[in-house]
């Protein structure tokens, strides 16, 4: 007999009371999340995260003077398989890329409406990356730049191997499917794609996969990695999916507290 499928846990670090009270009736009236923890500090939200078992943490940049920082402690201390959604009252071009380079998997504002709010918390725990059109666009526009600079490079070699770890992280799979498909283990892998990031300049699977689509690194190479039938899942983490597309909040225009007229992502 097959086990139930487990709760979203969620912990909740925001200042404001009258905030952490709203998200959690919101919360409260769906069966599959559920709140575990609030926390109003930032010395409290790393003692609970290291604690407290949790699928998201839904934290404050307003926690700290310093949100960066911050959300690179959240990001180290919590414990494992916990992803971290940063609430700030906006988010420039520079923080948003910097923001997910330091492992935030989702990014929304106080205005969020609360169908736009328990979408982002399912996505973000199922493994996607949660942004708004606007922070997809930042981020095309980072790795474009990033591109321009590593295309006056000579032209780069990659093994074998590392071609069909570079394809399944286009993909969208996780390393653990990647070490099965490549017959190594997911320590190796590991291993590569620090090689990979490097030689390329990018900082992480994000980048990796928007480059390798760009320049169609992996032409010839996606049937091989998929021959033994693994499902095309999100890297953790990755705003890649499996066909290539940017995760974002809506499939149209509709910005983030407009929910009347947003779309199922």
């Amino acid at each position: 007999m097959e086990s139930e499928p487990r709760n979203t846990r969620i912990i909740i670090a925001d200042s404001e009371a009258i905030f952490r009270a709203g998200m959690s009736k919101i919360f409260a009236y769906e069966p599959d999340l559920e709140v575990v923890a609030q926390t109003d500090t930032l010395s409290q939200t790393l003692t609970t995260i290291a604690e407290i078992e949790a699928d998201v943490v839904l934290f404050e940049a307003g926690l700290s003077l310093t949100p960066a920082e911050a959300v690179t402690d959240v990001v180290n201390r919590a414990l494992p398989g916990a992803k971290v959604i940063l609430i700030a009252q906006r988010s420039s071009e520079h923080e948003t890329v910097d923001f997910l380079r330091r492992g935030v998997r989702g990014i929304l504002t106080r205005s969020v409406s609360p169908e736009l709010l328990v979408r982002c918390v399912r996505k973000v725990s199922a493994g996607e990356t949660w942004l708004d059109n606007q922070g997809v666009n930042w981020i095309i526009d980072a790795y474009r730049s990033q591109a321009q600079l590593v295309g006056g490079k000579s032209p780069l070699r990659f093994s074998e191997k590392e071609m069909l770890i570079i394809s399944g992280v286009t993909q969208g799979l996780k390393n653990k499917d990647i070490a099965v498909q490549v017959g190594t283990t997911e320590q190796v892998v590991k291993n590569y794609l620090r090689k990979i990031y490097d030689k390329l300049g990018v900082a992480d699977r994000l980048e990796l996969a928007l480059y390798s689509m760009h320049r169609k690194l992996t032409d010839g190479y996606a049937a091989q990695t998929l021959s033994s039938g693994a499902e095309r899942k999100p890297a953790g983490g990755a705003a890649v999916l499996a066909n290539g597309s940017m995760a974002a909040q809506s499939e149209n225009p509709a910005e983030e507290g407009t929910s009347e007229r947003s779309e199922k992502s």
